[in-house]
């Protein structure tokens, strides 16, 4: 009597962070437009139907790999604004944080997508997008008020000129993002900065 075959192990799934990280680095790697759940199946040795049950959709998957992005790049921003250094060194580390590496910068492509699919997401969607700029509108604010406390910043209203600033940031950091000719990076760091100088520094 022949023995009975042993029994298939399953393997097991990766961790959702391992799948995140998986879909960051298609993007960096091949762009946005590569990052399929078929093709993420692939990657990481998972079909199309046991990612759904992760993530439940396209969207659900860029929202939550966003979300991991922004986490890591929030507790870089955690570290830099905690340091020693006078608050316009730290402001100045924040906006050099904020604005995209170059054309096709991975984390800003991302957060292009899913605010475009924001038309159409619900309200809990909406709710985690607001908290992801939440996060950078408070912690500049508290720089702000910070610098300001100091004497090293003039006495503005700390949330206005933080939503001023951002608002700046956020339309030179798109242009950098989808490479529109004659805006580049160092670019937009020194208008910024003359932003900056001319609005806050005492």
């Amino acid at each position: 009597m022949s023995e009975a075959p042993a029994p298939r192990r399953r393997t097991p799934a990766p961790p959702r962070e391992d799948l995140l990280a998986a879909a960051m680095g298609m993007i960096a790697e091949r762009g946005l437009e590569k990052l399929t759940m078929a093709a993420l199946g692939r990657e990481v040795g998972m079909s199309s139907g046991h990612l759904l049950y992760y993530f439940r959709s396209k969207d659900e998957l860029l929202l939550q790999t966003l979300e991991w992005s922004e986490g890591r790049l929030g507790a870089a921003r955690s570290r830099l604004l905690a340091g020693p250094g006078p608050a316009r060194e730290r402001l100045a580390a924040y906006v050099d944080l904020y604005v995209p590496d170059g054309h096709r910068d991975p984390h800003w492509t991302l957060w292009l997508e899913v605010w475009n699919r924001s038309q159409n997401a619900d309200a809990d969607a909406r709710a985690r997008q607001s908290a992801i700029e939440g996060a950078w509108h408070r912690d500049l604010v508290a720089l702000l008020a910070e610098g300001i406390s100091r004497g090293e910043f003039r006495e503005v209203d700390a949330d206005r000129f933080a939503t001023r600033t951002r608002a700046l940031l956020d339309g030179f950091s798109i242009h950098v993002a989808i490479g529109l000719r004659g805006v580049s990076r160092d670019q937009v760091l020194a208008h910024v900065g003359e932003f900056i100088e001319d609005g806050l520094i005492a």
